[in-house]
């Protein structure tokens, strides 16, 4: 029988059938497991949880009896919270340790690469037929870039110029598709074709007015109009330099749509949204929302992933979940606040330990100073710390945090 219990019923031998709250209020990845030591027993208790639901089947009832709920009233509660973190796809591979410089080779790579998007871009803006199949190398090497360190090119990527923003987002989302492709085990060929979506999904806005494509500011009506029109000017493009293929086409097309149908330009919703797409919309709005600008501070990276579990509608909740498990519940770059009231800057993933990354603390909230920057590992046990929370740099003086997460300098 599946119980709900208050969490200081909680007992060893007891079976976890789902948390409540959000996935990213409990200090496991996972959901459904039975409780076998007190050091477990202790972090549910205190990790500010109310409440819970247990399996008696599969483990102890609470001593003194509690009231069991339907199956269905089960289902209903698992199905309003989809961004539950239990329910995301199997765990990547464990990653090498990055090589000290992956960093500097991710730069290099981006800005190898933005001369090619620019030429595509600007061929497309003068009317001649894009050449698809020239594109194929570039997407290996950013392919396999992201294969070899997924953090760095993404993370690389988000800090980018004024003049060259739409050519590093391409490069961006290539990165965010391929990750996010890997994660969703896709098959080699199919990685490729995605990755190649990633890279031109925005090529319709090579013919946007630029007075409209590069204003600063926000657009009018008018000027949002004309940008709606991009998904379609871009398949248009690609269908006429032929080679583009299905893939390529759709998410260009339909990167805009949205899983409660309220997108553009055909007002697709759910299943009539490829798989494709759907991992389009994710990549296209993170990179974007957290994209440093010369006129614009994005969002760092943790603020993100949260505001955009808010947006309810917009994305295919599968895709999404997945798209967390890529970037990570605490993104590179994303400012944290520790338990010993320390600040950090994530500078890599734990895979296996989500919510456990490698943080650079150079802060301490107590005594309200800076402290000497160093990394620590926080999977690791003797390191006696956690992430309690994303801090939001628009509150803190801090100018370096991009160096302290290991951004490397603009060319």
């Amino acid at each position: 029988m599946i119980k709900k219990i208050r969490s200081e019923q909680l007992r060893i031998g007891m079976h976890v059938h789902e948390f409540c709250g959000s996935w990213m209020d409990h200090p496991f990845w996972r959901s459904k497991f039975t409780v076998r030591t007190e050091a477990e027993l202790k972090r549910i208790v205190t990790g500010g949880l109310a409440e819970l639901w247990i399996d008696t089947s599969k483990g102890l009832d609470v001593q003194e009896g509690a009231p069991g709920v339907s199956q269905a009233e089960v289902a209903r509660e698992v199905e309003a919270k989809l961004t539950h973190f239990a329910t995301l796809p199997g765990l990547l591979e464990p990653l090498a340790e990055a090589p000290q410089d992956a960093m500097g080779k991710a730069a290099a790579l981006v800005r190898r690469s933005v001369p090619q998007i620019a030429s595509l871009f600007n061929e497309a803006r003068m009317g001649r037929a894009l050449d698809v199949g020239g594109c194929g190398a570039l997407v290996d090497e950013i392919s396999n870039s992201v294969l070899s360190d997924p953090g760095a090119l993404i993370s690389v990527a988000r800090i980018k110029t004024h003049d060259e923003y739409t050519y590093m987002h391409s490069i961006a989302v290539c990165a965010l598709m391929v990750a996010l492709g890997r994660q969703l085990g896709l098959k080699p060929e199919l990685l490729k074709r995605v990755g190649l979506a990633g890279m031109l999904h925005d090529v319709g806005k090579a013919v946007m007015p630029l007075g409209v494509l590069n204003k600063p500011g926000k657009l009018t009506d008018e000027e949002f109009a004309i940008m709606k029109t991009h998904p379609e000017r871009g398949h248009a493009l690609l269908v006429e330099g032929k080679g583009a293929g299905p893939v390529v086409l759709d998410v260009c097309l339909h990167h805009h749509e949205k899983f409660d149908g309220s997108g553009y330009p055909h007002g697709l919703a759910g299943d009539k949204i490829s798989l494709v797409s759907k991992m389009g919309a994710v990549c296209d709005v993170y990179d974007a929302i957290t994209s440093m600008r010369p006129y614009k501070v994005g969002w760092d990276p943790g603020e993100a992933l949260r505001r955009m579990t808010q947006w309810k509608g917009h994305f295919d909740p599968t895709v999404f979940q997945a798209f967390v498990k890529t970037v990570g519940i605490y993104p590179i770059g994303a400012l944290v606040r520790l338990h010993s009231g320390r600040l950090g800057v994530v500078t890599q993933q734990n895979p296996q330990a989500l919510l456990a990354p490698k943080v650079k603390v150079f802060y301490n909230t107590h005594v309200k100073k800076r402290i000497e920057p160093h990394e620590i590992n926080l999977a690791n046990r003797l390191t006696n710390d956690k992430v309690i929370g994303c801090e939001s740099p628009e509150d803190w003086p801090f100018t370096d945090l991009d160096q302290l997460w290991g951004a490397p300098s603009p060319a």
